[in-house]
């Protein structure tokens, strides 16, 4: 009981504003520069959601923080439409702030081609930026990382173009 009271007040202590200090304007366009960049190197779809604590529906659930904040990531690749692209390729960015947590979501088009180990990896490389505050180097970082896979099972054919499925600007919570 003592450790979700603890998380509630943590999750509840951060709110929408949190998110926008931690990726200002400036920065949300940088990414959602970086975004469509790498969506013109291949047929996938990226989307970034940065949310500062989350919503007391899950605060109060009986699961570990990391089963949390995994089944939240998983919600938002649903709402945010991720899984609705033409070649099952959408990935989720997620950055939950309160916890200093990336989730990587990806469909089953890239996420069958790719080991667990890899995604674990990955998420381990950006989380040292997180922790460090520095959001715009680890949501560049998971950008990069994303565009490497996409691009290596996913690649555009010469004159081909990947129609923009879904919004390349970050999603802040």
């Amino acid at each position: 009981m003592i450790k979700r009271l603890r998380r509630l007040f943590k999750h509840r202590w951060l709110d929408a504003s949190a998110s926008r200090r931690a990726i200002p304007p400036e920065v949300a366009q940088r990414l959602r520069e970086r975004v469509t960049a790498s969506e013109s190197l291949h047929s996938g779809e990226i989307r970034i959601c940065v949310e500062a604590g989350l919503p007391l529906s899950y605060l109060w659930r009986r699961a570990s923080t990391r089963e949390i904040i995994r089944a939240r990531a998983l919600a938002m690749f649903g709402k945010l439409r991720v899984w609705d692209t033409a070649n099952n390729n959408g990935v989720l960015i997620y950055l939950l702030l309160a916890e200093n947590s990336i989730e990587l979501v990806a469909d089953r088009g890239l996420n069958d081609r790719v080991q667990d180990q890899t995604w674990q990896t990955m998420v381990s490389d950006m989380s040292v930026a997180f922790r460090a505050g520095r959001f715009e180097d680890g949501l560049a970082q998971a950008i990069d990382a994303v565009t490497d896979l996409l691009t290596l099972h996913f690649p555009l054919t010469a004159g081909e173009s990947n129609p923009n499925e879904l919004p390349d600007a970050p999603v802040l919570n």
